[in-house]
């Protein structure tokens, strides 16, 4: 048998080896992310068209990428953009999504003490103790050594923004497996309060949360100034006009006075 031939035989027994099962996991995964990627990329572009999507109404992109992060935390797509904002281009959870998510998963986090100068969480995981319960303490100490203190936020809702700091530190300590890429809260990225105290006169109604953006009314013009124009040749008001008088035709004189 030529060499020829026995090529030919053996490419012809030649079986494919079929893939490892891990990576056609992988590969299956992977396809099912980029469609459903796609079906969000198309809805977003219906959202983004609304007030729903909120300070990124207009902006299909960034409602795509806040849907696919929600998408992967378990968040429904209008839940996502109730619970997730756009900082320098990354996406970020707020402080009670956070919250939200732990607790959605069976951990526990507990409010132990709320007040202006201080604030203490506690936390632990489904399958802990009573025993194993973590605390985290923010006060006023702390975000003043950090600098956090001169920011406008931190002047107006100190109280707030301790508890948007000890959520974020809890949530990251007891349950990094469930905030995944999003691991910081927004109110620590940028420093604003979202939603966590209300101020006493804004409604908590579903129609207040969803109205779209009030447009500021352009200040009222003030009226423009009346303008005069005052010739040399006439008199001051409340001086003798000679001339007129010469020139009348319905007045004469009184040469009697």
């Amino acid at each position: 048998m030529s060499n020829n031939e026995i090529a030919t035989r053996d490419e012809q027994q030649t079986v494919a080896v079929p893939a490892a099962p891990s990576q056609q996991t992988e590969q299956s995964a992977l396809m099912k992310w980029a469609e459903e990627a796609k079906v969000i990329s198309n809805l977003a572009v219906s959202i983004a068209k609304t007030s729903f999507a909120g300070q990124l109404r207009g902006q299909v992109e960034e409602v795509t990428a806040v849907i696919l992060a929600g998408h992967e935390l378990g968040l429904k797509p209008m839940a996502a953009l109730k619970s997730m904002d756009i900082i320098q281009g990354t996406p970020a959870l707020r402080a009670h999504a956070m919250r939200a998510l732990v607790l959605s998963h069976g951990h526990k986090v507990q409010l132990v003490e709320s007040t202006p100068e201080k604030c203490v969480y506690r936390g632990r995981r489904s399958d802990e103790g009573d025993d194993d319960w973590q605390y985290v303490t923010w006060d006023m100490a702390r975000a003043r050594q950090l600098g956090l203190t001169e920011k406008k936020e931190w002047k107006k809702q100190p109280k707030t923004m301790l508890v948007a700091r000890a959520t974020g530190e809890i949530c990251r300590l007891i349950a990094p497996d469930v905030l995944h890429g999003l691991p910081y809260a927004a109110e620590e990225v940028d420093g604003y309060v979202h939603g966590e105290i209300a101020p006493a006169k804004a409604p908590l109604s579903v129609a207040a949360l969803t109205a779209p953006a009030s447009i500021p009314q352009q200040p009222t013009p003030a009226a423009e100034p009346a303008y005069t124009v005052a010739r040399d040749d006439q008199p001051a008001a409340g001086d003798w006009d000679q001339d007129a008088i010469d020139d009348s035709t319905d007045w004469t004189p009184d040469t009697d006075q």
